[in-house]
């Protein structure tokens, strides 16, 4: 499995601003939290799921179908359990705590799906570069680029053991998950051992190049708004002032709910 998360396309998606699909990610975050009732996340949900598949990137997510499959089954199961309502439905649990857990679930779902939406149809580069054009401190923007960079390094290093191991006849794919999961907690040591390595060699390389002497910088990437970039960004104001307006008319809430 390749261990890099953007995907090389040419979709108008990966052609926008990157400032522009950083108000995507952001506005998504805002108005997914607004509402509680399943029914209003939904739609929000898949306007997400649309966006990922306009720009080809939605086969990224089957690297996290393991872990979608844990935090939805979680996620269920703890939200139902702490939160309450007046309908019963069965045993100890109620109409209203099924609703908003469902809800939650996909408010959770849909979060990582869009975050994986930015990052797989935007370089590390240009990620930072708008980020910084926003406003972001250089430096703040330079330590967030180098913590995506050390994903894929750890992932790659990751593999790079297993099969190591493997080759010395460790099975790391036999039993259940659990008995999986033991036999791979072993393999984080060697993991954290290297990528503490490496990140020392790395901040040995910055001091030798003076790293921060100058506040000023310039960039060989430049990024501009194009024709493009404004009606996306115009549809968001249009989506962004008609959820919020439902959502402070007190739509997408459920009646009975008692969150503990």
């Amino acid at each position: 499995m390749d261990a890099e998360i953007y995907l090389d396309l040419d979709t108008f998606v990966h052609r926008l601003d990157p400032r522009t699909k950083i108000f995507v990610l952001l506005t998504s975050f805002v108005l997914i939290l607004y509402f509680y009732n399943p029914l209003w996340v939904l739609p929000l949900s898949a306007l997400i799921l649309c966006w990922g598949w306009l720009s080809h990137t939605l086969s990224n997510l089957k690297r996290l179908r393991y872990i979608f499959t844990v935090m939805t089954i979680s996620s269920l199961v703890m939200w139902t359990l702490f939160s309450g309502g007046d309908t019963p439905l069965f045993w100890i649990f109620e109409v209203e705590a099924v609703k908003y857990s469902i809800a939650r679930t996909l408010v959770m779902l849909s979060l990582i799906t869009a975050g994986m939406n930015l990052l797989s149809t935007t370089r590390n580069e240009e990620l930072v570069i708008g980020m910084i054009k926003l406003g972001l401190p250089y430096r703040v923007g330079f330590a967030i680029s180098t913590s995506l960079r050390l994903v894929p390094t750890i992932a790659s290093s990751t593999q790079t053991i297993a099969q190591a191991q493997r080759s010395r006849g460790l099975d790391l794919d036999g039993g259940n998950v659990i008995e999986r999961i033991r036999k791979y907690i072993p393999l984080l040591i060697p993991v954290f051992i290297s990528t503490i390595r490496s990140t020392n060699t790395f901040a040995m390389a910055l001091e030798a190049k003076g790293f921060g002497a100058r506040e000023e910088r310039t960039f060989y990437l430049e990024p501009k708004f194009e024709r493009l970039d404004y009606i996306v960004m115009a549809v968001l104001a249009v989506l962004f002032a008609v959820t919020t307006y439902f959502k402070f008319a007190g739509y997408g809430m459920i009646d009975g709910l008692i969150r503990f």
